[in-house]
């Protein structure tokens, strides 16, 4: 194994460890078994494209084109912001989504729209993803090994993730504690759209 892999491990998995509005649904839904292998299989892939197109020069030309960072940001404030008052509106009415576990929620389609939304629209991960992966693999002779272990560390970020929260699962049996979720989701979801139009 290059000795390249480990630091691209290291730096992938600490840029994707924070709570972010992707991966509180990915933990959402994991508590609530919904497409888990899909919804975590399409996140670590996503960003594995995102690594490659860093790795390969992409935040140079990100850079270069002065509307897509304002573009990208105000879309994805406005999605977080609808999506957050979703979560608070299910938090204050409970219903059908305080059950756990029986995976027919929400169709497979809408979660992979939305899991697809927090990705490519959150700026973050350009900068992030693209832009900061991208410019520190520079730094190293071989970038490939680099890149591999990044991609290597959301694979093991959104699987850990998703089928992780099955082991707290018990505690979610119970309508109050999907309450407090969707409440610390959707005030989550508002802080960071808050935080992107401070920007």
């Amino acid at each position: 194994m290059s000795p390249s892999f480990v630091p691209g491990f290291a730096l992938g998995f600490s840029l994707i460890l924070a709570i972010g509005a992707q991966n509180a649904f990915v933990l959402r839904q994991g508590l609530r078994r919904e497409h888990v292998f899909a919804l975590c299989l399409t996140c670590a892939v996503s960003d594995a494209v995102l690594i490659a197109a860093g790795v390969a020069g992409f935040g140079a030309l990100a850079g270069a084109v002065p509307w897509f960072e304002p573009v990208m940001r105000y879309g994805g404030a406005a999605f977080l912001l609808w999506y957050g008052a979703r979560s608070l509106r299910s938090a204050w009415t409970g219903g059908a989504a305080m059950q756990a576990g029986n995976g027919q929620g929400t169709s497979l389609r809408a979660a992979l729209v939305t899991v697809l939304a927090f990705t490519w629209l959150n700026p973050h991960v350009y900068l992030d993803t693209v832009v900061l992966i991208g410019s520190i693999s520079a730094q190293y002779d071989d970038r490939l090994s680099f890149a591999l272990g990044a991609m290597f560390s959301s694979f093991v970020f959104f699987f850990s993730l998703g089928y992780g929260a099955g082991l707290i699962a018990p505690l979610f049996a119970r309508p109050r504690a999907w309450q407090v979720l969707d409440t610390l989701i959707g005030l989550t979801m508002w802080a960071i759209a808050l935080k992107l139009v401070a920007m």
